[in-house]
């Protein structure tokens, strides 16, 4: 049975939907209202607030703490700046994909990893001959997820105007009332964003502050719902949807290296010795037999073949997850979309999928299974670059612009097209 997370008393008596799931053991909320186009806008145009406790919290110290990280993920974590995240991965010997996470580095000897999956026991098999501790410190840490154009304001409405300056994946610690919390400006909603950390202790007391700091912004909390349209719209890959942890694949082939992910970019290879370096130096010299894409679903083809049927286009009003085949013109299957979302900010038909290299061009275009009236049908669906929405804001210094007033009305407009489908 799933636990609650030490923000479940605020949660619970918020979530009027009544729908929740489980997440790695915990109770976790999917949207507060009846559906979650609210939470979604808050998040693109003013601010929401996230529970994400259930992430696997690890504490990795001593003289060998980076040496050690460097070893067992495919980044140099000893290149890392104290007060700085680094985003990467790590692989099994063949350089397959075990998991994602961030990686901060608070002091020379002290680092905290999150992830998505447990991974304490996988890191205490190869600490031989490293001078390492590693702890489980995941319910010693609660968490919130602050993101959105209005999040810096609130946060130094609450902890004071120096987290202002908090850099793009840097950390700070802070004092909040009467209490130490732990800031990193990470998120994954491709926002504005930071997230916090604080003993459970202390949990309701930073979740009541912002709430309140927070209302005059028309911040809201969030669901996994609305996350997952943003993540999408981000760009952001998701473990067991986007890619298969190789200790979860049951055959070889539903394995990935990092770089069929789009996570090339973190596999630091020129360096000392570590887990699925040979594979990796390999793969990186001849090239992938995948690669993520992005693709834009042509709506005027997909209303096209509803109104066949005698039909207005319908669409879920959810992100989904269920992998549909992708093809080229000649009926051959280049691949598969794993996860795809109409997005409300950039009133675009999205889908990340995974496809065969030699067919992964910007601007090639694909054929993506739909299934209309239990018959299956293929409109054209373009690659093209991610992510598909990055603001300046996301990375830069400078107050948030091209954001609504903070006494004007947020647009509550359907986060799906203007149809007649079942939103259900």
């Amino acid at each position: 049975m799933p636990l609650p997370t030490p923000f479940h008393p605020r949660t619970s008596a918020l979530c009027t939907s009544l729908r929740w799931k489980e997440w790695a053991g915990y109770h976790a909320v999917c949207s507060y209202g009846v559906h979650h186009d609210p939470e979604y806008y808050a998040v693109r145009h003013s601010a929401g607030l996230l529970d994400v406790s259930p992430l696997h919290k690890l504490r990795v110290r001593g003289p060998d703490a980076a040496a050690f990280l460097s070893y067992v993920t495919a980044r140099d974590i000893s290149r890392l700046k104290l007060g700085q995240v680094g985003y990467g991965c790590w692989c099994d010997d063949d350089g397959k994909l075990l998991d994602d996470g961030t990686v901060t580095r608070w002091d020379d000897q002290d680092f905290r990893l999150t992830s998505a999956d447990p991974c304490w026991g996988w890191l205490n098999r190869h600490t031989q001959g490293f001078d390492v501790r590693i702890d489980d410190v995941s319910t010693e840490l609660a968490a919130l997820a602050l993101q959105g154009p209005r999040a810096r304001e609130i946060l130094t409405a609450v902890c004071g105007g120096e987290l202002a300056e908090l850099r793009f994946f840097r950390a700070a610690r802070a004092r909040c009332a009467n209490f130490d919390i732990e800031v990193t400006r990470t998120g994954y909603t491709g926002d504005l964003g930071y997230e916090l950390w604080v003993a459970p202790d202390h949990a309701l007391a930073l979740w009541d502050a912002l709430m309140e700091a927070g209302a005059p912004h028309a911040m809201l909390p969030l669901g996994l719902d609305a996350l997952d349209v943003t993540r999408i719209e981000a760009g952001f890959i998701l473990a067991g949807v986007d890619y298969t942890s190789a200790r979860r694949a049951l055959i070889p082939a539903r394995k990935s290296s990092p770089f069929e992910v789009g996570l090339g970019w973190t596999v630091q290879t020129e360096r000392e010795l570590f887990l699925g370096q040979a594979a990796l130096v390999a793969e990186r010299s001849k090239g992938s037999a995948w690669s993520l894409v992005g693709l834009e679903i042509d709506w005027d083809e997909l209303e096209a073949l509803y109104d066949s049927f005698g039909l207005p286009p319908s669409l879920c009003s959810m992100a989904w997850r269920d992998a549909v085949p992708v093809y080229l013109d000649d009926g051959r299957q280049v691949g598969q979309a794993t996860s795809g979302t109409w997005s409300p900010t950039l009133k675009q038909n999205l889908a990340l999928a995974s496809v065969r290299t030699p067919h992964a061009k910007p601007g090639a275009r694909l054929k993506l299974e739909v299934t209309v009236e239990y018959q299956r049908r293929k409109v054209t669906a373009t690659i093209v670059p991610t992510p598909f929405f990055d603001p300046p804001r996301k990375r830069g210094k400078a107050p948030a612009d091209n954001v609504p007033a903070t006494d004007a009305p947020i647009d509550t407009a359907p986060a799906t097209p203007p149809t007649h489908g079942d939103p259900s």
